[in-house]
């Protein structure tokens, strides 16, 4: 079966509705994710993966990958066929890790390395990476129960398929212990600028997911660092505890982490209100006027136009404008959008860095 084919530009010129923010809590919540580590009776662990084998096992499961229709029609991409261009296309839209898609300049990608995604990209699996799929689903704001039903039901289907790796004891096996049993991670994208203007505030957030066994890591998950104060909570282990447990252990904590924020939120407003609208104020500004500005810059002005959304102290963009501009500011997005195709190589920074102060300019002028 051939793999579907998708439009790049079509693809940077949207974002999918799992990471538009809805709900109650979108203030605060963006997104959540699970995540189930699989592996394939008869073949090592990636780590000892021969590239003939893991090639193999790619080809072997591909097809039933993208007969899979729980989110719309399925897309394949062979990392090792893509360019840098698209790998960190598909980084950008979280469909993919840093490890399973390197960019050009860190190192070549392995082969047997692919990722197949849904349409409406609430649904990919990667194949290799650190297990041989890593199948995710992911959903707006607080829906983990939701996302949680859209994962079982593909790996279920996907286990009627395929010989998965299991174990009578110990559950799942995975290629790091500590997904053993379930294989699963929840995690939730929080986004918490009043705790990151207070260190001693967000530390006790860290604090807490720590004693709860939860992780608290940045934008990209584990390996990444908070950009835009965008958190990433999710658990850290795995066996002995039902699929049920750990999403809730997320949940409970999850409502208290939003409450903090609102406080501190609140405490912020009331007390220096005059420092809050000055710097909402100048980053509004210096969007509509820059003529360079770096990825992280930018990130860090939309925080500040997101969170005096909020709070009622900036009405010029909504938050869905957002979301959207997010994530199409980033490298890859920018370049699709400015050229209308997709390209080999990355532009210059420089070049990258003017790009996306004019985008801006376009996006948020008077």
């Amino acid at each position: 079966m051939a793999a579907s084919p998708f439009d790049p530009l079509h693809f940077a010129e949207r974002v999918p509705t799992w990471l538009v923010p809805e709900g109650e809590d979108s203030d605060v919540v963006v997104s959540c994710r699970v995540r189930l580590a699989r592996n394939l009776a008869g073949y090592p662990f990636v780590t000892k993966l021969s590239d003939e084998r893991a090639v193999e096992l790619a080809e072997r499961i591909k097809p039933d990958l993208l007969a899979l229709r729980s989110d719309g029609r399925m897309s394949w991409v062979a990392i090792s066929d893509a360019s840098t261009v698209l790998r960190l296309l598909l980084r950008e839209r979280h469909l993919v890790s840093r490890d399973l898609a390197p960019a050009g300049e860190e190192r070549a990608a392995q082969p047997g390395r692919a990722v197949a995604f849904s349409d409406r990209e609430r649904v990919s699996v990667m194949v290799n990476e650190e297990d041989h799929l890593r199948l995710q689903s992911m959903a707006a704001g607080l829906q983990l129960a939701e996302a949680w039903e859209r994962a079982k039901d593909v790996d279920r289907e996907l286990e009627q398929r395929l010989p998965f790796a299991v174990n009578e004891a110990y559950g799942y096996l995975t290629c790091c212990p500590t997904n053993v049993g379930t294989g699963l991670r929840a995690s939730v994208m929080l986004h918490l600028p009043a705790l990151a203007l207070v260190p001693t505030e967000i530390e006790k957030v860290f604090a807490a997911a720590t004693r709860t066994g939860l992780a608290v890591r940045g934008l990209y998950g584990e390996g990444s660092r908070a950009i835009g104060d965008f958190y990433q909570i999710s658990n850290q282990v795995t066996l002995g505890r039902t699929e049920e447990d750990l999403i809730e252990e997320i949940r409970e904590l999850v409502p208290a982490v939003v409450r903090f924020e609102r406080t501190v939120r609140d405490a912020l407003l009331k007390e220096k209100r005059k420092e809050l609208l000055d710097r909402v104020q100048r980053s509004l500004g210096l969007v509509r006027t820059s003529r360079a500005m770096p990825t992280d810059n930018a990130l860090s002005h939309l925080s500040n136009l997101r969170l005096g959304r909020v709070l009622g102290l900036c009405d010029e963009v909504s938050l869905p404008d957002l979301a959207r501009l997010r994530v199409q500011i980033q490298k890859a997005h920018l370049q699709v959008l400015f050229e209308r195709r997709m390209s080999e190589e990355l532009v210059e920074p420089t070049d990258r860095d003017r790009l996306r102060a004019e985008f801006l300019r376009r996006a948020l002028g008077k």
